[in-house]
């Protein structure tokens, strides 16, 4: 084969303008298929709209649940006396949610719990749920990385034990947490394209169909991994920004 790709004969038999120009029309023709016509191109724009849709309201459920779960057991954790049974049940969630996977999760939330609730409020449920316990070890670490002479320095001050955590403790665990909470938002929304094992048309989805309709498999799915990529890379630069912002405010 080496011998034959170095014959003289065999390369001057070759026109590399005329492969380029059959590349470039074989790839133009595969996009028009996968896109222009019958303005398939809709389909990845659905799909991209249900994906961010998903993903904003499953952060925010996220990080609401994980919040109160990071409360109640750094209270427990605090006072053993306090909250053990919310404790328990707590414990039980983190365990079952970290330990299966959130494939497993959608269809149990969508097949068995709300077997007659809409698949987008389904998907949301199920990825907030998830992205919930995962938030909530995030929060607790930043809670317990605050320094014990802050909540020492709110009590002496009068502060109940509520109030210094409110005021004084969360604010600064927040701010070491942001870029950990951030990063958790960029993979939420790497893992919402399994969204569409229960029908929601996300933007993995949307790449799908195509593929069923044109029988072209490159076009249309390159083009999804493509949209997730820039779509991580502009998120990754903001939490690049963030982090910098972050580190500015310590210093001074």
């Amino acid at each position: 084969m080496g011998n034959l790709i170095l014959n003289p004969q065999y390369l001057a038999g070759f026109d590399i303008g005329r492969f380029f120009q059959d590349l470039y029309m074989n790839l133009g023709q595969h996009f028009y298929d996968a896109f222009i016509v019958k303005n398939r191109y809709k389909y990845i724009i659905s799909g991209l709209g249900n994906t961010l849709l998903i993903t904003l309201f499953a952060v925010m459920i996220g990080i609401v649940l994980g919040t109160l779960v990071a409360l109640i057991r750094v209270t427990h954790n605090n006072d053993k006396k306090k909250l053990r049974f919310l404790n328990a049940l707590c414990s039980i969630y983190l365990t079952v949610i970290r330990g299966t996977p959130v494939v497993v999760q959608l269809l149990i939330t969508y097949y068995v719990i709300y077997q007659s609730a809409d698949k987008m409020v389904a998907a949301v449920i199920a990825f907030g749920v998830n992205s919930g316990a995962y938030v909530a070890e995030v929060i607790r670490s930043g809670i317990q990385s605050v320094d014990k002479g802050q909540i020492e320095a709110g009590r002496s001050l009068g502060l109940n034990q509520k109030t210094t955590m409110i005021k004084i403790v969360f604010p600064q665990a927040l701010k070491n947490v942001a870029p950990a909470i951030f990063n958790e938002f960029i993979s939420l929304l790497k893992e919402t394209s399994v969204a569409g094992y229960i029908g929601v048309q996300d933007l993995t989805k949307a790449g799908d169909v195509i593929r069923s309709i044109t029988y072209d498999a490159y076009t249309p799915l390159l083009t999804v991994a493509a949209v997730y990529l820039l779509i991580v890379m502009i998120l990754t630069r903001f939490l690049t920004v963030l982090e910098r912002r972050l580190s500015a405010s310590d210093i001074r």
